[in-house]
C-alpha cells in the first residue's frame, strides 16, 4: 500500500475516534435543544462528571464499604455512571431550569454555565487538575488489532463501534417510534398533549436526563483513553457547539453525521497541515453559516 494512503487511513481512524465523542456529545446537546429548546452549556461538565464517576467507582467505592480490594470496573460503570449523571441532570431540570422556561433562553445558558463552573471547581478542589489515569480498562479490550494499514487499539475500535450503535438507536427512538413522536408533540404543543393524559413535565425532565446521560456515557468511554481531568469537558464543549451548529441546531441526524465527519476531517487535516487541525472545524462552521445559516441538516425558516 502506498505510504501516503496508509498515513491518510491511519489518521482517518484516529480522527474517527475523536469523532465518536463529537457525535455522542453533540447528540445529547441536539436532543436537549431540539426537544426542549435549552442550550445546555453544562454538557461538557457532565461529560467530565461521567468520566470522574467511572474513576471514583473503580478507585474509591471499595473503601466506602470497607473492602479495599473491591473495584467497580468498566462494564458496571458503563451502566451506573450514565444513570447517575442522568439523575443529576433531572435534578437540574426539575429544580433549576423549570423555573426559567418562560424567560429568555439566555437565562438557561447562564444557569448551565454556572453549573459548569461549580462542577469544575469542586473536582479541581478534590482531584488533580492536570489529570488522573483511569486504571479500569477491561482485559478483553487491551491490545491492538491489525487493520491492514495500521495496528489499532482494541479499546478504541470498541468505542467507535459502540458509539455508532448508540447514536443509531437514539436517532431511531426519537425519529421512528411512538415515544419519540410523543416527545416532539409534548414540546411543540404541551397543552394538547396534556389533554391526552400525558405528564408533560415528567416527560421533559426524563428527556433532559436522557440527554445528560448521553454526556455521562461519553465520559465513561473517554476515561480509559484520556486522562480524567476537571477541565476535559471545558476543552471540548466549544468544539461540540461548533459541530451542533454545522449539523443544524436540534437536528439529531445532523449531530451524528457531522460529529463523525468532522472527526475524520480533523484527522486527515493533520496529514497535510497539522497546525490547521485544531481550527478546521471552526473554519467549516463559518463557511456553513455563510452558505446555510440553519446548518447542513437544519430546517429552513
Amino acid at each position: 500500500m502506498d505510504p501516503m494512503i496508509r498515513l491518510i487511513l491511519a489518521q482517518g481512524m484516529l480522527g474517527l475516534n475523536n469523532g465518536v465523542f463529537y457525535a455522542m456529545l453533540s447528540l445529547g446537546l441536539a436532543v436537549i435543544f431540539g426537544l426542549l429548546n435549552v442550550v445546555n452549556f453544562a454538557h461538557g461538565a457532565l461529560y467530565m462528571l461521567g468520566a470522574f464517576l467511572a474513576l471514583i467507582l473503580y478507585s474509591y467505592a471499595g473503601a466506602w464499604v470497607g473492602l479495599d480490594a473491591l473495584h467497580i470496573g468498566f462494564w458496571p460503570a458503563l451502566i451506573l455512571a450514565p444513570l447517575m449523571v442522568a439523575g443529576f441532570g433531572m435534578l437540574i431540570e426539575r429544580f433549576m431550569l423549570r423555573r426559567l422556561y418562560k424567560l429568555d433562553p439566555i437565562y438557561s445558558l447562564l444557569l448551565t454555565f454556572g453549573v459548569t463552573l461549580v462542577l469544575q471547581g469542586l473536582f479541581i478542589n478534590f482531584f488533580n487538575a492536570s489529570g488522573t489515569p483511569y486504571p479500569g480498562m477491561p482485559e478483553s479490550l487491551r491490545g491492538v488489532v491489525n487493520l491492514g494499514f495500521m495496528m489499532f487499539p482494541k479499546y478504541r475500535l470498541f468505542v467507535i463501534i459502540f458509539s455508532i450503535i448508540v447514536c443509531f438507536v437514539v436517532w431511531y427512538i426519537i425519529e421512528r417510534t411512538r415515544i419519540g413522536s410523543r416527545l416532539r408533540a409534548g414540546t411543540e404543543n404541551p397543552e394538547l398533549v396534556k389533554a391526552f393524559g400525558i405528564n408533560v413535565p415528567l416527560m421533559v425532565m426524563l428527556t433532559f436526563g436522557f440527554g445528560t446521560g448521553l454526556a455521562g456515557l461519553a465520559g465513561v468511554l473517554a476515561a480509559p483513553i484520556y486522562s480524567v481531568s476537571p477541565l476535559m469537558g471545558a476543552n471540548l464543549i466549544i468544539v461540540i457547539f461548533a459541530v451542533v451548529v454545522i449539523g443544524g441546531m436540534g437536528s439529531i441526524a445532523g449531530a451524528v453525521v457531522t460529529g463523525f465527519s468532522l472527526g475524520l476531517v480533523e484527522g486527515i487535516t493533520k496529514v497535510f497541515y497539522a497546525p490547521a487541525a485544531n481550527t478546521v472545524i471552526f473554519l467549516l462552521m463559518v463557511i456553513v453559516l455563510l452558505v446555510r445559516p440553519n446548518g447542513l441538516f437544519g430546517r429552513q425558516s
